[in-house]
């Protein structure tokens, strides 16, 4: 058991990364690995069930995957009474130092199955099945005879499954997110500096035609209801945001740069007007030089797990 604990604490982060993917939600995947660990442990104990465990990594993906798909269908009816717009818990991380944001392949591929807000977005609008599907094989190469195993189906059915949700998170409507972080660096600070300006049409020079904009509060703070589409639009909401700013915040606010989900956003915080602590992840989606897509994440149920930021942490952002 000693052996098989080590072996199971060894795989944690790839089962971490898998289950994330599926749910969108940090704490949701940290109940999966653990019942996986349960699972497994359980297999551990009876030979004949461990004579099954021919490859570590594809028992536990697959066993994952399946309690991942049991989430997924009893989280749809969740999600239909959430308060305002959902986004997913962010996975926040050190922006990397080493070599600042050159645009290293090496880097890019390291980087290759992190999805980003944006796709976290996109894959809520898909079936259990079709998401299951999409993330084992788009995003960790997992064969189709095994993702059938996993949905109780053929390869060729999992194969359409997987086609389908490819459709729906590559269409016309997604928020486009191409840019390395040295591209990304150089577009925030171009958003940060319009939207501190003022200038309507400084900020919309910076936004894509179709940006959408995104804020979950979960009800504990102001948020918009509806997603914000269009340059204009959202750069009307995203000003009136900046200007609002002494109204609700009683405060200094303070910020630093990380990734959220591999991509490059910030993290802030302040004290909101009648004294609670107010915690806000920001990511972004960007292509081609202009933002895609804004995502705030102000729910204090999805963000306490963050460590709180210090004095030398200010706003705006040090890239």
């Amino acid at each position: 058991m000693m052996d098989g604990a080590a072996e199971f604490e060894a795989e944690r982060g790839h089962l971490m990364a898998v289950a994330h993917r599926m749910l969108g939600s940090r704490s949701e995947a940290e109940d999966a690995v653990q019942e996986t660990w349960l699972r497994y442990a359980k297999a551990l104990a009876d030979p004949a069930d461990r004579a099954q465990i021919r490859e570590l990594r594809g028992w536990l993906t697959t066993t994952c995957s399946r309690i991942c798909l049991d989430v997924l269908r009893s989280a749809r009816v969740r999600r239909e009474a959430y308060p305002g717009q959902w986004l997913p818990e962010p996975v926040v991380t050190d922006v990397p130092v080493a070599d600042g944001f050159a645009p290293d392949p090496a880097e890019r591929a390291v980087r290759a199955d992190q999805l980003g807000t944006a796709l976290l977005v996109v894959l809520e609008r898909l079936a259990p099945e079709q998401r299951v599907a999409f993330v084992l094989h788009d995003v960790f190469a997992v064969p189709f005879a095994t993702i059938a195993d996993v949905l109780n189906t053929t390869p060729a059915a999992a194969r359409q499954l997987a086609s389908r949700a490819r459709r729906a998170v590559t269409g016309p409507d997604v928020p486009r997110h191409t840019a390395d972080l040295a591209e990304q660096q150089r577009v925030l600070s171009a958003f940060v500096a319009a939207a501190e300006s003022g200038e309507l049409d400084r900020l919309v020079q910076v936004l894509a035609p179709d940006v959408v904009v995104i804020g979950d509060s979960g009800g504990h703070f102001p948020a918009a209801r509806q997603p914000v589409v269009g340059a204009e639009a959202a750069a009307r909401f995203i000003l009136g945001l900046f200007r609002q700013a002494a109204r609700y915040y009683n405060g200094p606010l303070r910020a630093r740069p990380v990734l959220i989900d591999g991509v490059l956003g910030w993290q802030a915080e302040t004290v909101f007007r009648d004294g609670r602590p107010y915690r806000m992840i920001t990511s972004f989606a960007v292509h081609d030089g202009r933002v895609t897509g804004v995502f705030n994440q102000v729910n204090p149920e999805k963000v306490a797990h963050l460590s709180g930021l210090g004095a030398d942490d200010v706003w705006p952002p040090r890239w």
